[in-house]
């Protein structure tokens, strides 16, 4: 039986997740794949921790080149993560006619054109199923399963910590902070939560679907993007009240050929799906213009889930290897020559349905200057609710309006926020009420 080496650098959580898997499944993926996948070497700057499972001491380095050098293994996994030095690991890897699998969405959304064109250079593949959602199969659905599809959206809660805070505050009360140090104590958020809770890596990660989905070369610089932090119990209860559930959606759209690429915390109708979606666990809702809406849900993280995407990965590959094959499919679906730049709507032309809450003086005749001021701006009321109790000594009006511009609302909340009876900074957020919604 044909044997295929393979070589791991980064033998941390993940790294430790694809050796399990590859020891404990061996026999599944060999009935599969109708070959032996043999892990040659590790490399790791710390060779010495106890990882819970057994290693020949033998296949353990702390220098990497030691793998990229060995002309016998064909496939490099790069579990790094972060820029460099797994920039340089991977370029070299490619180079050396290595094909390779990584997980790193940091580098892939920054660097990708890149990586991508040493890869068609050299003939070889790279596999990043685990880049996004974990041990869901979003790449492999974008690039295959709905390759006859045009994308005409996506919506994706693709941060399981951020999706843990906000479950919780939906659904147990609490303030932000306090859940955020509660999930930092139960491992579910790193020490400093900022690429988290602040959207970073939600955008790394919709930059990666967009490129997959629409054929070109986005980066996160280019992706509208807010967090959570922000967000209030009070908010929170108020959209119930109306019927919504707040969640930080990763959003893609395509219309007359210009992309809608933003990362925001957003009210969504509360009985779609992706509110159901709680705790840890990601969701990739989209819209093909062929096959209508389908929804991808599963872990988004975790040794073992993104461990699985590793290792479907290399099975890939070495289904490849064995026929003789590389580069069958272009790692972002099109064709090199077929990859465009695309125009990406600006913030500012956003036009959707808007939640704003306002904390004022309890005075007669304030509604009537806010309302004022939003038709002013060509922003018209949907719904108002106005509530007695005080908030820290003003009261709260909540607001929410048809479709309106952004450009006119920021102008319209500014304005308001001057005026004499106004107490705190308006809050708003971005109502999406017909997700995937069809053609």
């Amino acid at each position: 039986m044909q044997k295929i080496n393979i070589g791991l650098i980064g033998f941390g959580t993940v790294g430790t997740g694809v050796v399990k898997v590859l020891k404990e499944n061996a026999k599944t993926i060999q009935e599969r794949l109708g070959a032996e996948l043999v892990l040659k070497k590790i490399a790791d700057k710390d060779i010495v921790r106890d990882r819970g499972i057994e290693v020949d001491k033998s296949m353990l380095t702390t220098d990497a080149n030691e793998i990229l050098n060995d002309h016998s293994i064909s496939i490099i996994i790069e579990l790094v993560g972060g820029i460099e030095p797994a920039k340089t690991y991977i370029l070299k890897a490619l180079n050396h006619k290595k094909h390779v699998v990584t997980a790193n969405k940091a580098l892939l959304s920054q660097h990708g054109e890149e990586i991508f064109k040493a890869a068609a250079k050299n003939n070889v593949d790279i596999g990043f199923e685990a880049s996004v959602g974990g041990g869901i199969p979003i790449i492999k659905a974008l690039k295959e399963g709905l390759v006859a599809n045009r994308i005409n959206s996506i919506y994706g809660i693709i941060n399981g910590t951020a999706n843990y805070i906000l479950s919780k505050m939906t659904n147990e009360g609490g303030r932000f902070e306090d859940v955020l140090k509660k999930a930092q104590e139960k491992g579910y958020a790193e020490a400093d939560p900022t690429y988290d809770v602040e959207g970073i890596d939600t955008a790394h990660k919709l930059a990666i679907l967009i490129n997959l989905a629409y054929g070109t070369h986005i980066k996160p610089a280019d992706i509208y993007t807010e967090g959570i932090s922000k967000i209030t119990p009070l908010d929170i209860k108020f959209a119930r009240e109306f019927g919504y559930k707040i969640k930080l959606l990763a959003i893609a759209k395509e219309e007359d050929g210009r992309i809608e690429a933003r990362v925001h915390a957003t009210m969504i109708p509360a009985e779609h799906l992706l509110s159901t979606v709680d705790g840890v666990y990601n969701a990739i809702y989209l819209r093909g213009n062929a096959v209508g809406p389908v929804m991808f849900y599963g872990k988004g993280a975790g040794m073992m889930p993104t461990a699985s995407a590793v290792a479907a990965d290399v099975v890939d590959i070495c289904r490849n290897l064995k026929k003789g094959a590389s580069h069958r499919v272009s790692p972002l679906s099109y064709m090199e020559d077929s990859v465009k730049k695309v125009e990406i709507k600006h913030i500012e032309n956003l036009e959707i349905p808007y939640y704003l809450r306002f904390s004022v003086l309890d005075k007669p005749g304030v509604l009537s200057r806010i309302s004022g001021v939003l038709g002013n701006h060509n922003i018209s009321i949907l719904s108002v609710i106005q509530k007695d109790r005080k908030v820290g000594g003003a009261v709260p009006i909540v607001i929410m309006t048809h479709h309106a511009r952004e450009k006119e609302l920021m102008s319209a909340l500014k304005e308001i926020d001057s005026l004499d009876v106004v107490r705190d900074k308006t809050v708003y957020l971005r109502i999406e009420e017909n997700l995937g919604a069809g053609d």
